[in-house]
């Protein structure tokens, strides 16, 4: 074997290339049974994105259920999920150019169901008794003031809308008793965001199809409910944060309901999506449940008589979309060096077996970093944790003395968490010499509603000092070079990094993906969803107009000394382009180098091949500028506006 050659870090070449990431990339979501038969989602970067909703055979074959143009997708929330369902080999989804809901009969082509109008729909159950589908809608046919949300019957029929429950601002998870007669559902109300405060209702359907009876059996304005399902006997479950910790409860009508297996971990995640499953039953006695514990995500069964959670030992750090038939189970499982794939576990036979991988790669194990938890002091004597990759590459070494530059991930949500998953997007940077440090800031889910809750009149300040405080904590061990680092972030994320560049000068660069400059803009000209989330996560809005003010990018750019680039997606509805056009304008006149990549046709997050590439290929090369160091390959350079070297 021949010995690593000597070169700084940032000029190792590697064989995980955007161009491999793309082009060998595939995102898998929704995973569920019909009968003998598995589907899922595959989102194709290859294909603009598009969503493609396809099915796993006993025989083994993979067929394309949505043909093109079709793209499986919801704008409920804008985040969507929750976008199809499956029944005795029919299938009913959400396309994504018109928001129409559509069947797609065996061995035809999709027709649509509901009309065109302004009207969206995601997180579908069927109601065989009344020929129904009941699902969440959303009404956007009043231009001039807030969509109405509602929880709505469709006549699978004629495609008749019906509404069933409305009055709150917001609903999700509408769940049918294995009856048919009873109906449960989740509502909340502004300013609340779900992970804040929800209730859990239960009402009986009559015969007519309406409901009667109506009561609300759980949560409250600080308590969370989430993931309302029925055991096979009839039995309600679902999962409240009320002891601090969002556990698993089981609704016993006139008892007080205490968790059935009281633990300090997460049974769940944050309801930005629809369509999350964490748990399904095996049985009336057995739950199969996946919890995270310090960032890490496990399997298990648990007993529910004997109140036994027995470990399930696989070699998975991240699980989700979990669903069962009986001892027969699928889900999505990944880990540091094994992609996200569609994996089917006998629980009888004790064996897994991979379905779909999301990543066909063929790249050593040398290129791949294994990443370390770490826990570092932070503010106020508190702890805060984050997942630090060292940089790695069989074929490199490097000059004694010399340290990597680190980048700083500052996640978006904020009530995201980082995980120890697969991701060639991390292993780009450390196989070409970057220390990366993936941060589960004060505010990130996963370690308790208290931690979350760090980030509450503190968003801007919590997130901020905890990734400085990472990065100084790894600059103090002398793993990497506390004179270059850098940090990058989206959405939420991307608040946190311009916050972190504007407020402190801790980094020397940054990367911002349609992030937040100006908060009292997004306060203005956000989606409902969010609308009312800076409430608890700065303040109350125009009140305490000041706060915003004094947390904004844009209004302080005269502290910010250090090159940033932006990249924005021109379609956003979430975060606009006005926010990052604003702090490049400001930027700009002002002499700091910076950057600026609009995409054409993109929203909030990255969905096309040739973008997702490019992106990351712009950010590596502008660090490279700033930093002085020479890629190993030959980029496509970009404008960097008032940067002369």
């Amino acid at each position: 074997m021949p010995s690593p050659t000597i070169a700084p870090f940032g000029s190792w070449k590697s064989p995980i290339t955007s161009d491999l990431i793309v082009a060998q990339s595939i995102g898998l979501g929704g995973v569920v049974f019909d009968n003998n038969d598995i589907y899922w989602l595959e989102g194709r970067p290859q294909e603009k994105g598009r969503s493609v909703l396809v099915k796993y055979s006993p025989d083994g074959q993979i067929t394309e259920i949505t043909p093109q143009p079709f793209n499986v997708r919801t704008r409920v929330h804008e985040y969507g999920g929750g976008s199809f369902l499956v029944n005795d080999g029919v299938v009913y989804f959400v396309n994504f150019q018109d928001q129409r809901l559509y069947q797609k009969l065996p061995n035809e082509d999709p027709k649509a169901l509901t009309p065109k109008n302004q009207l969206r729909y995601a997180d579908f159950v069927l109601d065989v008794a009344n020929n129904r589908l009941i699902s969440v809608c959303e009404d956007h046919s009043h231009a001039d003031q807030e969509c109405e949300n509602k929880i709505v019957a469709i006549d699978i029929n004629t495609g008749a809308i019906t509404p069933l429950i409305e009055g709150d601002d917001f609903y999700s998870s509408p769940r049918l008793s294995p009856d048919g007669k009873q109906l449960a559902w989740i509502s909340w109300n502004h300013p609340n965001m779900p992970w804040d405060g929800t209730k859990l209702w239960l009402g009986n359907i009559e015969s007519n199809g309406s409901l009667k009876d109506i009561q609300c059996i759980a949560g409250y304005i600080d308590e969370s409910i989430n993931e309302p399902k029925w055991s096979p006997g009839g039995q309600l479950y679902y999962v409240s944060d009320q002891s601090g910790w969002a556990n698993l409860y089981c609704y016993q009508s006139n008892a007080n309901n205490a968790p059935i297996f009281p633990l300090t971990a997460e049974f769940s995640y944050p309801h930005w999506v629809f369509g999350l499953s964490t748990y399904t039953f095996t049985s009336e006695q057995e739950i199969l449940c996946t919890y995270t514990q310090d960032g890490r995500w496990y399997l298990g069964t648990l007993n529910i008589p004997d109140k036994q959670l027995s470990i399930l030992e696989l070699p998975y750090s991240n699980i989700a979309s979990l669903r069962s038939q009986d001892k027969k189970v699928v889900f999505l499982g990944s880990s540091t060096i094994e992609p996200t794939s569609v994996v089917y576990l006998d629980l009888n036979l004790s064996q897994t077996k991979v379905l779909k991988t999301s990543s066909n790669i063929d790249v050593d194990s040398g290129y791949f970093s294994e990443p370390e938890f770490i826990e570092f002091p932070t503010e106020k004597g508190l702890t805060a944790y984050a997942w630090y990759y060292a940089p790695k590459n069989k074929d490199y070494s490097f000059s004694n003395g010399e340290l990597p530059p680190l980048l700083v991930k500052s996640h978006g949500g904020p009530t995201a968490a980082a995980t120890p998953s697969f991701s060639l997007k991390i292993q780009y940077w450390t196989s070409r010499g970057f220390g990366y440090l993936d941060v589960n800031y004060g505010g990130s889910t996963g370690f308790g509603k208290a931690y979350r809750q760090r980030l509450d009149k503190n968003w801007g300040v919590v997130d901020v000092n905890d990734c400085i405080n990472g990065a100084k904590y790894l600059a103090a061990q002398g793993k990497v070079d506390g004179d270059r680092l850098a940090i990058s972030g989206g959405s939420a994320g991307g608040y946190t990094t311009l916050a972190a560049l504007t407020f402190d000068d801790t980094f020397k660069a940054g990367a911002s993906y349609y992030g937040v400059s100006d908060l009292e803009s997004l306060a203005k000209d956000t989606h409902k969803f969010e609308s009312r989330y800076l409430d608890r996560l700065i303040g109350k809005y125009p009140e305490e107009k000041e706060i915003y003010e004094q947390r904004s990018p844009i209004n302080y750019t005269d502290k910010l000394s250090c090159p940033v680039i932006f990249f924005q997606g021109l379609e956003d509805k979430v975060v606009p382009p006005n926010q990052a056009e604003m702090m490049l304008y400001t930027l700009k006149n002002k002499g700091i180098p910076v950057a600026y990549v609009p995409f054409e046709g993109e929203q909030h997050g990255f969905r096309q091949a040739d973008n997702i590439k490019y992106a990351l290929d712009c950010e590596f090369y502008f660090y490279s500028r700033i930093f002085n160091f020479t890629p190993a390959e030959s980029l496509q350079p970009i404008s960097i506006l008032n940067y002369d070297s």
